[in-house]
């Protein structure tokens, strides 16, 4: 799973990144965060009313439309690459509320022979800014409506294997276009593969590190 992660982006970042079309810059709260946990607010990629890209503070946790309580957004962090488009939390929001998640790292905790677990941040190995597919929801049966969304994890590459049996699906940015406006399920499913491992050190790569407090 994906529980933790870290966002350093600027506005700017951001733009570059998904190559906005909207010059105006925001008020984001945008401060950099090294340590992302369920609940918070994080700025998200996602189409808007007329089909351009647009960058919104949802709530991570996705809440389904139809839920009674907010609260299961703690069950909902992430979503099952190999059931997000069938699962009843989830299958609306993968039709057409999906997603792109900015982030510079992510952690995963490894268990000890001695007992006890050691935290590893997973980040490009030029630590680049990278994306995780996501899904998004709206949520109307409180006072105020919650925009929130998921992670899609999925199977670990040879790299994170060693730490945990899944990880989060991170996107080329050549399938950006197709995660935010593909219609086919089929293909959907296609771009929901482990991140690659590297061949050469300067190809795209993810390393796990040991954590230290930064």
């Amino acid at each position: 799973m994906c529980g933790r992660f870290t966002h350093r982006l600027t506005w700017e970042h951001l733009h570059g990144l998904y190559h906005l079309t909207d010059p105006r810059k925001p008020e984001l709260d945008l401060k950099p965060r090294y340590s992302v946990a369920p609940t918070d607010l994080l700025p998200v990629c996602r189409l808007d009313r007329q089909g351009a890209r647009e960058i919104a503070m949802l709530r991570w946790g996705l809440i389904p439309f139809w839920a009674a309580d907010p609260k299961v957004s703690f069950k909902s962090i992430n979503a099952r690459a190999e059931t997000a488009a069938t699962a009843p939390a989830f299958r609306e929001a993968f039709k057409r509320r999906r997603c792109l998640v900015p982030a510079n790292g992510f952690y995963e905790w490894k268990k000890l022979a001695g007992g006890g677990k050691q935290p590893y941040l997973i980040q490009m190995r030029d630590a680049a800014p990278f994306s995780f597919a996501g899904l998004w929801e709206r949520w109307k049966k409180g006072p105020e409506p919650i925009e929130s969304f998921t992670i899609i994890t999925g199977e670990p590459n040879s790299l994170v294997a060693d730490l945990h049996d899944r990880m989060p699906v991170i996107l080329d940015p050549a399938d950006y276009d197709a995660w935010l406006t593909a219609s086919d399920r089929a293909a959907l499913q296609k771009l929901l593969q482990p991140f690659p491992r590297a061949a050469h050190d300067h190809d795209p790569c993810v390393e796990p590190r040991q954590f230290c407090q930064e």
